[in-house]
């Protein structure tokens, strides 16, 4: 017998059956950098996007989220590439985003989550690591160590509260 269940692996020829669809509302795989100032894990790099920079090349946003996302503050992210490994998109933020070439990461912690009426899911992969200090660059107009302690949820963009709340860094307010 063979089953009529549809599984969530996802490959072109598979026995049993798997499929090449994606949940209606749309599937993310990311990667978070989470960077704490060294000697105070409360302090996080933290940083407010440059909407002039190559976000789209940077990070997967356009043009019209990068300008939103713009107002707040964002953790080092994105996307991951189309077949790249997680620890690969975690080295290529740390390059492109930060220009830090010498970070020891720890991780990835894992998350999945799905929501919405159209059941978007998203599969969250977040590195972490310790550094004393970090130069800002292009991509930013702001990029420091931020006390999050004193941080409110509406200063940080792209729900990314919940990426530091998920991994005990932060309760929210």
């Amino acid at each position: 017998m063979t089953t009529e269940r549809r599984f969530a692996a996802f490959s072109r020829n598979a026995s049993p059956p798997r499929t090449r669809e994606v949940p209606e509302g749309g599937m993310c795989m990311s990667v978070f950098v989470v960077i704490a100032q060294r000697g105070d894990p409360s302090a996080i790099l933290l940083g407010k996007i440059n909407k002039k920079a190559q976000w789209d090349h940077l990070g997967a946003l356009d043009a019209e989220r990068a300008e939103r996302h713009s107002r707040g503050w964002m953790l080092p992210s994105s996307h991951l590439i189309l077949y790249e490994s997680p620890q690969d998109g975690a080295q290529r933020i740390m390059r492109e985003q930060l220009r830090i070439y010498d970070q020891k990461l720890e991780g990835p912690v894992t998350f999945a989550e799905a929501y919405g009426p159209m059941s978007h899911w998203d599969f969250e992969f977040v590195f972490h690591g310790t550094r004393d200090s970090v130069a800002t660059n292009e991509a930013w107009t702001e990029l420091k160590f931020v006390d999050i302690t004193k941080l409110k949820m509406e200063e940080v963009v792209r729900a990314q509260a919940d990426i530091l709340t998920s991994i005990g860094k932060w309760k929210q307010n």
